[in-house]
């Protein structure tokens, strides 16, 4: 499923932010990370600001995401501020989830910020 989607790119405006770079480096299988570091240029990728740290450490601070994964909290924040509608994950655990999206777009709309969905890819 994850190659078929990749395979629909062209279908969507894709982008993602340098957290997905501090991600992927951080990868233990160097084939895998080599496959998706080659992956990298066919996507938009925007830089790390201090707004989407603050927005992270906010979505962390009420609880919405834990400590051990601001990484999560800043992908979140990254696509809410470059105004993306959808962010598309394969991470059930922290991320593709009812709950969390909810409290993710509670803090949004009190800050006065748009909403996301977090969905599967085959959701879209």
């Amino acid at each position: 499923m994850t190659r078929d989607f990749w395979l629909r790119l062209d279908e969507f405006e894709i982008c993602s932010s340098e957290a997905i770079r501090i991600e992927i480096v951080g990868t233990r299988d160097d084939s895998r990370r080599g496959e998706m570091l080659r992956l990298l240029p066919q996507i938009m990728i925007h830089p790390l600001t201090s707004e989407m740290r603050s927005l992270a450490r906010r979505y962390v601070d009420a609880a919405v995401f834990g400590e051990s994964v601001v990484i999560d909290a800043l992908h979140v924040a990254a696509a809410v501020l470059t105004q993306c509608e959808v962010l598309v994950s394969w991470n059930f655990r922290h991320l593709v989830n009812r709950r969390r999206r909810a409290a993710v777009n509670a803090i949004n709309a009190e800050q006065g910020l748009q909403s996301i969905e977090i969905v599967a890819p085959p959701e879209v």
